[in-house]
């Protein structure tokens, strides 16, 4: 970027972007996971015919699908639901086709996935990075297995919180803190995993401006208000049955998270006895995070903060899904574009979860929409081979560990990116400032 202005990223190769939209699309129509793409068909069904998404109810008589006489609901807060239920009325609510239903609720996330890639391309672009460098990551986010996989095909919508996250994170470093604090509100509402980059932006605004950081909080409570409490209320939800589960951050264990190497030798899917307190380590966790945060006004430095602590939080998590893992690829992606992290660390932070997710069986359970028979099948050939993967699973969480670790210290050590030198004092100047040339020089993600 140069002046301080912001460039938007022309599309530098079409086919890169047609074979990305034509991949998501075969594999939204074809795949879907077994139990959340079932959960999300159920709650658009629920929302759009005007019940509540968090009581269930027998559907197997609406899709005649397997699967659907589970009595479960989804347990995210009200916007996704209600994104759901107006897909249901849009599609199957006007012509029942369960593959084209299926699409449709994979449609946001492909959206997201396109959009991402243009917003990480054109923050890159504004901070001076080569044009080589921003369409690397523009491919890279376009093209990314991990996210193909969790997003068009499994259906998961980390995606989509991720896009308001980041962007969020690029309002409020170009000065336009209520629409940052807006989106930030949504993307926590949605899926509450964003929540470190709150607390980072509440810290970053701290240092420059206190009193806007009391308002840009105001905003965001007033955000979470207005997309959770006003749905609830104004539409009679029941939320009776969300809160009777055992909620992930605190009781639930497993996944990619550390506490599957003790699954080794005991394994409950739930917490047991005082355990559960280890559910709770991801909150000291955060605050020593934010401790050791470097006290800078640069982008890079929210940046790297917003990195190292939704990697402080993942990796403290007794429970956590490989979908996750999305929100802090384009946060390391920046980094690593910027000279700030080597690339090495980048590509561990998706090819450990994939290689996980492969080993847990994922790719089999997304056979249940259009191969249901076949994931039976396969999934009871896996089950044979049950003994080694157990060993393999750890394994990978520990190589997760060491990675996510790395880039948590790699982020938050001072000077650990060239072009924070030249901004760290600069705490009224011009939003999205451009990088020193040599910050950037040959940096590639």
């Amino acid at each position: 970027m140069t002046a301080g202005g912001w460039r938007w990223y022309a599309t530098p190769d079409r086919w890169i972007l047609a074979l990305s939209v034509a991949l998501q699309l075969v594999l939204g129509v074809l795949f879907g996971h077994s139990y959340d793409t079932r959960i999300f068909m159920a709650t658009g069904y629920l929302v759009g015919s005007g019940r509540g998404p968090y009581s269930p109810l027998d559907l197997s008589s609406v899709f005649h699908h397997a699967g659907f006489d589970r009595l479960t609901t989804i347990g995210y807060p009200p916007p996704w639901p209600l994104v759901t239920g107006l897909v249901e009325r849009a599609t199957w609510g006007i012509a029942p086709n369960f593959y084209v239903y299926n699409l449709a609720l994979k449609l946001p996330v492909i959206a997201a996935t396109v959009g991402l890639a243009y917003l990480v391309a054109a923050t890159l672009r504004s901070q001076g990075a080569q044009a080589a460098t921003c369409r690397r990551a523009w491919a890279f986010l376009l093209l990314n297995p991990l996210i193909l996989f969790v997003g068009a095909a499994w259906g998961q919508i980390d995606v989509v919180v991720t896009l308001l996250a980041v962007a969020a994170l690029v309002l409020v470093w170009s000065g336009r803190w209520a629409s940052s604090a807006a989106l930030l509100a949504l993307a926590v509402c949605t899926k509450p995993t964003p929540l470190p980059i709150v607390l980072v932006v509440l810290v970053w605004l701290g240092w420059r401006a206190p009193r806007q950081a009391l308002r840009y909080g105001a905003v965001l409570l007033g955000g979470a208000a207005l997309f959770v409490v006003v749905p609830v209320v104004a539409l009679d939800w029941r939320t009776t049955q969300i809160w009777e589960r055992p909620n992930a951050q605190f009781l639930m264990n497993g996944g990619l998270s550390y506490t599957t190497v003790a699954r080794l030798f005991r394994d409950p899917l739930v917490l047991p006895g005082h355990w559960w307190l280890l559910g709770l380590l991801w909150i000291p966790a955060l605050a020593i995070g934010l401790l050791l945060m470097r006290r800078g006004g640069g982008f890079d430095d929210l940046i790297s903060g917003s990195a190292a602590l939704v990697l402080v939080f993942l990796l403290t998590r007794t429970w956590l899904a490989e979908p996750n893992v999305v929100l802090v690829l384009p946060l390391a992606l920046v980094l690593t574009a910027l000279g700030g992290l080597d690339r090495r660390l980048l590509a561990a932070l998706w090819v450990i979860p994939l290689a996980f997710a492969v080993a847990e069986a994922a790719p089999l359970q997304l056979l249940w929409v259009a191969f249901p028979a076949a994931m039976e099948r396969s999934l009871a050939t896996f089950t044979g081979w049950h003994a080694w993967t157990p060993a393999l699973r750890a394994a990978l969480v520990v190589a997760w560990q060491i990675a996510g670790w790395w880039v948590v210290v790699a982020c938050l050590r001072r000077g650990h990116v060239a072009t924070a030198q030249a901004e760290t004092t600069a705490l009224d100047a011009a939003p999205l400032e451009a990088a020193p040339a040599a910050a950037v020089q040959g940096a590639a993600p």
